[in-house]
């Protein structure tokens, strides 16, 4: 997906007011399409002064909280290589955390529902020099009991870095550069700032005044916070979380990343975002974009990426009030001005043992329509609504079966029990029947059928 001249022009626009009107240094954003940087642009001087040295692609800004996307990925592959489960008390593996947190698991740490406070004891961890492990000990704490809420929390996500540190013996930025940096060529992403960075400042709200802001190394709270990158390397990040790479993360455990567990309730607002592991998962619109923002003093970061298109932006400024720029509307306008060309419709011939399934199912009297897409079956309501689609169950080693990949029955089996002539009888659903007519004798109703139909 490439975008004309026009539409470039038009990006570099919209980045250029919005760093207008933010009254920002320095901002850099890239829009992307079908996984790839689609356009990329920078504006403003990253000192705030017009003396100072012009913004590019290549500048590195600090990205906050898009840290915790990264610590997330380190953790699960902990899962991956069977040193922990997700269902796993925290304390099974840092045993000095036993009276604190007794019943908080792996999973919950990743899902900001382990209860723990949002900040530190103390200074304010953003501004202050580093803690140690041991320094951090009074900031965990139960606040709310774990799994019942979300309650955003950097100190459940330094625990998490601490849990990788501690399992792969080694520190949480040495695991980090080798498992998921260096086999995605993140080249730019780093613990520190290098030499292209841009200075953390703040803006006075009512005159031409800057304020510099404090680069602190945050030491055990760096799991949740501490990355410097560019766009460029958060835009292949954000490839990675929409397509995947199995040398850093299995396919099934980055999918299970950007499945909501939590909502954030914020009361009298409609459900928008909730989290997954370490992701949020934002509704615009009825469509989803996972990924996350980040903030540290003197910057803002945002990295959203639709996973079932691949188009995004990441978005990086050097200003602690941020950049005012419409990310998720940039996205929407890539789209609507270089709109994908569709590959053209060909029949493709379901399996043999699909064709007698399709057409008309009933659950008690309501009618269902099961229909074939390639080797897969569609179950939906023909009134609408969202339905499962199932595939074929191919690692139970059963015969007709197939397992549902979404909606409600996510994971249930659908068996297809068939009749003496080899005709299917009914379809046992997660122990729903459904039959080819209302409430078919033939389709072992549990409860019977009485006298049937009168």
């Amino acid at each position: 997906m490439v975008p004309d001249a026009h539409l470039r022009h038009l990006f570099d626009a919209r980045l250029a007011e919005a760093q207008r009107v933010s009254r920002a240094p320095s901002a850099t954003a890239a829009v992307i399409g079908d996984g790839e940087v689609a356009w990329a642009g920078a504006t403003g001087h990253i000192t705030g002064r017009v003396s100072g040295e012009k913004a590019t692609t290549a500048t590195q800004y600090r990205i906050g909280s898009i840290t915790k996307s990264f610590t997330a990925v380190l953790t699960l592959r902990l899962v991956d290589d069977r040193l922990i489960e997700l269902t796993d008390p925290v304390a099974k593996h840092l045993p000095e955390l036993a009276d604190k947190i007794p019943g908080v698991r792996v999973s919950e740490l990743l899902t900001h529902g382990a209860g723990l406070p949002a900040e530190t004891e103390g200074a304010w961890w953003e501004r202050s020099p580093g803690r140690t492990w041991e320094e951090l000990q009074s900031s965990i704490r139960p606040l709310h009991r774990p799994g019942r809420r979300f309650h955003y929390s950097n100190v459940g996500f330094a625990v998490a870095g601490e849990l990788v540190a501690r399992l792969r013996n080694s520190t949480w930025w040495d695991s980090l550069r080798a498992e998921v940096l260096q086999p995605l060529d993140l080249d730019d992403t780093t613990y520190a700032p290098t030499e292209n960075a841009a200075p953390g400042l703040a803006i006075h709200p009512y005159a031409d005044l800057l304020h510099d802001e404090p680069a602190t190394d945050t030491k055990a709270m760096a799991p949740a916070g501490q990355l410097w990158s560019t766009v460029h390397d958060l835009a292949a990040f954000a490839r990675f979380l929409a397509y995947g790479d199995e040398r850093v993360l299995s396919d099934d455990l980055r999918r299970e990343m950007q499945i909501p567990a939590l909502i954030n309730d914020d009361p009298g607002t409609a459900y928008t975002r909730a989290y997954g592991f370490g992701l949020d998962i934002v509704n615009s619109g009825g469509q989803r974009f996972i990924g996350h923002g980040g903030s540290m003093p003197g910057y803002q970061s945002s990295l959203r990426i639709d996973p079932e298109t691949g188009d995004g932006i990441v978005q990086l400024v050097n200003s602690t009030a941020g950049l005012s720029l419409d990310t998720l509307g940039m996205v929407r306008t890539l789209r609507e001005h270089s709109p994908r060309s569709a590959a053209d419709w060909a029949a493709e011939a379901p399996a043999p043992d699909v064709v007698d399934l399709v057409g008309t199912w009933f659950w008690g009297p309501r009618p269902h329509l099961l229909t074939a897409e390639g080797s897969r079956l569609r179950l939906a309501p023909v009134e609408g609504g969202r339905g499962s689609r199932f595939a074929p169950d191919d690692a139970s080693g059963r015969t007709g079966g197939w397992v549902g990949l979404d909606e409600y029955f996510a994971g249930e089996r659908l068996t297809v029990h068939r009749g003496g002539d080899g005709a299917p009888a009914y379809l046992d659903l997660g122990s729903f029947r459904f039959t080819r007519t209302p409430y078919d004798p033939a389709g072992d109703i549990p409860g019977g059928v009485g006298t049937g139909w009168r």
